[in-house]
């Protein structure tokens, strides 16, 4: 953090100034300088620079006799086996309600010698901590245990698995790589992330993701490198005849590569194409329905009849179905032999 202190404040340029550095997160002005303080500022305003010298000396004297404030009932307890719920509270830096939930827990043992008096001794906190060393805390799928699983018990010759090698998770993205590969924003990520209970941790102020997880959330299964071609949701619908809710359904249900920029989710063309085997549309082999119907004059109930009393072999292309051509010039051979 840089601190610096402004001459000229309450000018046109230096109020200017002061605007800017009020947007930086690294500089602060502390202090101006000028002919008078016209309460303008957020920052105290002196007519020369003595004045100046004179306040830091007084707010430098002012924050060390604050920390000898705060150190010396520290230093008084140093000397104390003994110490009431409130200098406990004082020795370790938290509440004082905290001790008393240290205590309910078990974690803390206490003397009561009366209604209105209990102590705690500092070998017991000590011996707390010694307990209890610093482990880091890696949050687990929080996905619920099948009934089968609970119901599922360990035999004699088996130990019993706690399900942390499948659950632990290894490899993180940072915020800033989920947002720089899936061009997604930070409170949409955030907001994914809860929603969708990815696994997260938070180590110096930022945020990192499990990457599995990430990775199966935003469905990219395959190297987003060897994948040329991607569609929206608009051209999809389209080429395909499919409306968005049913694009959402079939991405999920086939594991589609899909793609996130600036708020617009993309999909894979080439793994729609395989699935959707969009080469049969140009097939000779087969026939559409409406074909069928405007070749032989027949109803879509008349033809389903059809299909399934013959046997036509049928393959289904979006919302589209189509007939093998020969399995239906064999059936109308069929019905016209017999007169139908």
């Amino acid at each position: 953090m840089t601190r610096g202190i402004m001459y000229g404040c309450n000018g046109k340029m230096g109020q200017t100034i002061t605007r800017l550095i009020e947007e930086e997160n690294d500089v602060e002005i502390v202090a101006g300088i000028d002919v008078a303080d016209q309460g303008k500022n957020s920052y105290p305003v002196y007519t020369n620079m003595e004045e100046c010298q004179v306040e830091a000396k007084r707010l430098r004297k002012k924050r060390q006799q604050d920390l000898i404030n705060g150190i010396e009932p520290i230093m008084d307890l140093q000397h104390q086996e003994y110490l009431t719920f409130s200098k406990a509270a004082v020795l370790m830096g938290c509440t004082r309600q905290y001790i008393y939930k240290l205590v309910a827990n078990g974690k803390l043992k206490a003397s009561r010698l009366s209604s209105r008096m209990a102590f705690v001794r500092k070998a017991d906190i000590e011996k707390m901590f010694e307990g209890n060393p610093y482990k880091r805390v890696i949050p687990a799928s929080k996905s619920k245990p099948s009934k089968k699983a609970k119901a599922e018990k360990p035999t004699q010759n088996q130990e019993p698995t706690k399900g942390k090698e499948e659950n632990e998770v290894l490899d993180y993205y940072s915020g800033e790589e989920v947002m720089s590969i899936y061009k997604v924003k930070k409170s949409w990520l955030y907001t994914s992330a809860k929603r969708n209970q990815i696994p997260m941790c938070r180590i110096a102020g930022k945020n990192y993701y499990s990457k599995r997880h990430i990775d199966e959330f935003f469905g990219t299964a395959v190297d987003f490198n060897s994948i040329t071609e991607w569609v929206t949701a608009d051209d999809v619908e389209e080429a395909f005849s499919m409306s968005k809710s049913a694009l959402r359904a079939y991405t999920y249900r086939h594991k589609i590569p899909t793609k996130r920029e600036y708020g617009r989710t993309y999909y894979s063309k080439e793994h729609l194409e395989e699935l959707r085997r969009t080469d049969l549309m140009s097939n000779d082999s087969y026939y559409t329905t409406e074909h069928v119907q405007q070749l032989y004059g027949l109803t879509s109930a008349n033809i389903c009849h059809i299909v399934r009393v013959h046997h036509i072999s049928k393959v289904k292309v979006g919302v589209k179905n189509l007939l093998l051509k020969t399995d239906v010039e064999r059936a109308m051979a069929e019905r016209a032999a017999k007169g139908l």
